[in-house]
């Protein structure tokens, strides 16, 4: 299946300013970004930017990127912009790499690109891989996925699920067997519904859980989950997410 490698990338951070220019050995972060998502199958590679300052720095590397509006209020927002930018529309596929994943494995977008073509009843595809302990198993900034027999999604939460009838009985030290799911925020979509996505009504589960992807389990879309047996590379959310990332590369 052809499809489109789409990164978003913010200028504004809170916790990391300018984290898209960062600089990883002599190039910005959404430029290695891009490098990575090259290697992968996808026939483009664009960046869909909020500020002039990071197309510029694509343009400078070879990177193609987009100019979009700067009060979109999610990466899917400015995604559909740009989308319509670059005229993708009905069955195109679309792989949503986050601009902040410069580890992000080649292999990782192929295989989300390939549950569109695998599932054509699903207007989304996503990954997760087994949680390992039971700290990340509890921990609400980790979000987890259950499944059904086809692989499709069923539910996200930051709540630890699936949860076990007496889970709570001795403590939680254990984890459930199988093994939870920990979601990986790497999005496939068909274009026609990346662009609708943003006219949906936002879910009263979104709104719970604070997770976009509820709203189009809410409004009867399916999701696609491709279960990697390992952890992708880290993102770089925090100065010290960066210096690691400074730290062990070359990736």
């Amino acid at each position: 299946m052809s499809f489109s490698v789409l990164i978003p990338a913010r200028l504004a951070s809170t916790r990391l300013p300018d984290k898209p220019l960062a600089d990883i050995a002599g190039k910005p972060m959404v430029v290695r970004v891009a490098e990575r998502a090259a290697r992968s199958g996808a026939a483009r590679v664009v960046v869909a930017a909020d500020d002039a300052r990071i197309v510029q720095a694509c343009a400078a590397h070879g990177v193609q990127a987009v100019l979009t509006r700067a009060d979109h209020a999610s990466g899917s927002d400015r995604l559909a912009e740009a989308c319509e930018q670059l005229g993708l529309d009905g069955r195109d596929a679309v792989v949503n790499v986050q601009g902040d994943e410069p580890l992000i494995e080649p292999a990782l977008i192929d295989e989300v690109a390939a549950l569109l073509a695998a599932h054509p009843d699903a207007a989304m595809s996503t990954a997760a891989h087994p949680i390992a302990s039971v700290e990340d198993f509890l921990n609400p900034n980790i979000v987890k996925v259950v499944t059904d027999a086809a692989g499709l999604a069923l539910y996200f939460s930051r709540a630890p699920m699936p949860w076990w009838r007496d889970g709570y009985a001795g403590g939680v030290s254990t984890l459930p067997d199988p093994a939870p799911l920990r979601h990986v925020g790497i999005y496939g979509y068909r274009a026609g519904f990346l662009r609708s996505f943003p006219g949906l009504p936002p879910a009263p589960l979104e709104r719970i859980e604070a997770l976009e992807q509820l709203r189009a389990l809410w409004h009867g879309h399916r999701i696609a989950v491709h279960v990697s047996t390992h952890a992708p590379g880290i993102g770089v959310d925090t100065p010290e997410d960066l210096a690691r990332v400074r730290a062990g590369w070359p990736a």
